[in-house]
């Protein structure tokens, strides 16, 4: 009698202390160390694990369970149960719908048909008796805990209401870390929110320094300008990426403002790169974003420009500027619509519509080498050709008052307007700097003109020169037109010869045969390369 009463005694104390511990945990390395190291030794067990009932009702997982390494079985097989099971095994659902704990003999319960694949690896590392206990939270049944011996008669039937009293503490535990693990799963997502929102504040105000403000709608109203705005109109409202093409000073930027605010992302911040301006070997980091410590100078982590623009728009400017390394990179980014950062172990999805910019013959450049087809292909879904000044000299007039306007204000003149000689002047000049050139004229003319009109206009010396260079690296043409002039230069430097060392098709690093079939394909024939000595005497 005496021993019955020290045994409830020890259990009393035992169960206190637990109940202090459990109210303590806040996580579950906190409760899974109480139950190792406080509680299998004082109930006889020598493993444990606790499995809850997942979200879909129908199966469970371990929620906690006994250290690995302390597990030796006969077969060499993990007895630990790292994966889900169904609720109704037999043997879980048994548990589940007894309000006392169930014991096993392990021996016994091996010999039935279709036992849980669980009951076979506890058995393989010794354990001779099995118990569940339901674990609940209130009268709600959450799990069930599993408590091994290695030895029969461990779990009695006098000492049922000591575990069912132990498995009503782990439910009261494990349903506040549950609780405690959404809190913080809750904070860490306002921290990344409130951390993004300080990362784009910070962007917008350096992009505020470094840039001058850029007029909210394109100005003029030419065919060649109206076409742009159709073209926008059309391709705003979709997610498809654009490719915008155009000499350098043409309003590409401008364009790009004009797609993604009239965009479903408009109440997001639109994210900007200069792949021009970044050295190469920050590129990726700028892009993609690194961890600490990732590389020498990395002091902390760096959120990269593909997240800042996650369910928003990403423009790339001087997309023809990109490193071919950077862009095999960018091409999985925009296949995969997913980024790793530099350093970092887990990929993050980004929701990001892309809009790019250059100023090159991108097709060239692809027959150069410098720049991936692919890459090329993926860009140019929706493309935009902005026509440059020459081309729409109608808008000049328009473009002039604006920036009369606009700069008149900024420098606290009072300027009218532009006298007619001095307008026609400007329509007479060839802008080989486009809109660019024309808006830095009209500022440095106002800032100089002390009337209140402007009556003289001080153009570029040499604009014919730069108008020719301009036209002649930026026109654009198709890639058939540029391979069949480079087969063509390579057959006239081989002297008509194909095949052979030192024939084109070498030249070329191509086979013969493939070479004649391009040159059949793009129409190029032997008078084309050959001079068969006629002339037009």
């Amino acid at each position: 009698m005496n021993t019955d009463i020290s045994g409830r005694k020890d259990e009393f104390e035992t169960l206190l202390c637990f109940s202090k511990a459990i109210a303590a945990a806040r996580h579950r390395a906190d409760l899974w160390e109480i139950v190792n190291e406080q509680l299998l030794e004082n109930i006889g067990a020598s493993y444990y694990t606790l499995c809850l009932i997942n979200e879909d009702a129908h199966t469970h997982s371990p929620f906690l369970y006994s250290a690995e390494n302390k597990i030796k079985t006969v077969t060499g097989e993990n007895p630990v149960m790292h994966r889900q099971h169904p609720m109704y095994d037999g043997i879980f659902d048994k548990a589940i719908d007894t309000e006392e704990p169930v014991v096993f003999d392990m021996q016994q319960l091996v010999r039935r048909k279709d036992m849980p694949t669980y009951v076979i690896h506890w058995y393989n590392s010794g354990v001779k008796e099995m118990m569940l206990v339901r674990v609940c939270n209130g009268k709600e049944p959450k799990g069930v805990l599993y408590l091994y011996a290695k030895k029969t008669g461990v779990f009695t039937k006098g000492r049922f209401s000591f575990f069912t009293a132990i498995a009503d503490q782990l439910g009261t535990g494990i349903s506040n870390i549950l609780a405690n693990e959404k809190i913080e799963l809750q904070l860490e997502e306002i921290r990344k929110y409130k951390t993004q929102l300080e990362q784009e504040n910070s962007y917008l105000k350096e992009e505020r320094k470094k840039e001058k403000h850029l007029t909210g709608n394109a100005v003029g109203n030419s065919a060649a300008i109206r076409k742009v705005y159709d073209l926008v109109s059309k391709v705003a409202a979709s997610d498809a990426t654009v490719l915008i093409l155009g000499e350098t000073g043409t309003g590409k930027e401008l364009i790009a403002h004009q797609v993604h605010d009239a965009s479903p992302r408009r109440d997001n911040l639109m994210i900007k790169v200069n792949c021009a301006a970044i050295p190469a070997n920050l590129l990726e980091s700028e892009l993609f974003g690194h961890e600490k410590g990732s590389f020498t100078g990395a002091l902390e982590k760096r959120t990269g420009k593909f997240e800042l623009a996650n369910n928003s728009t990403l423009f790339l400017d001087e997309i023809g500027e990109l490193p071919l390394e950077m862009q095999a990179k960018l091409l999985r980014a925009l296949q995969e619509k997913e980024i790793e950062r530099i350093g970092g172990k887990s990929v993050i999805k980004v929701n990001v519509r892309i809009v790019a910019a250059t100023n090159k013959n991108l097709e060239a450049e692809i027959v150069a080498g410098r720049f991936r087809s692919d890459l090329y292909y993926r860009l140019c879904v929706f493309p935009i050709a902005l026509p440059p000044l020459r081309e729409r000299k109608e808008d000049i007039p328009e473009l002039v008052s604006f920036f009369i306007e606009k700069y008149a204000v900024s420098s606290g003149r009072k300027i009218n307007g532009i006298a007619p000689k001095a307008l026609e002047k400007l329509k007479a000049y060839a802008w080989p700097g486009n809109i660019r050139e024309l808006e830095h004229l009209i500022e440095r003319t106002v800032l100089l003109t002390s009337a209140d009109s402007i009556t003289e206009v001080s153009l570029p010396a040499r604009s014919k020169l730069l108008f020719a260079r301009q036209d002649a690296d930026t026109e654009v043409r198709s890639l058939a037109d540029v391979e069949r002039e480079h087969i063509l230069k390579m057959v006239k430097l081989s002297k008509g010869r194909i095949s052979g060392p030192q024939g084109a098709a070498a030249k070329l690093q191509l086979p013969s045969t493939t070479l004649m079939s391009k040159m059949q394909k793009l129409g190029i024939r032997k008078e084309h390369f050959i001079d068969t000595g006629k002339n037009n005497d």
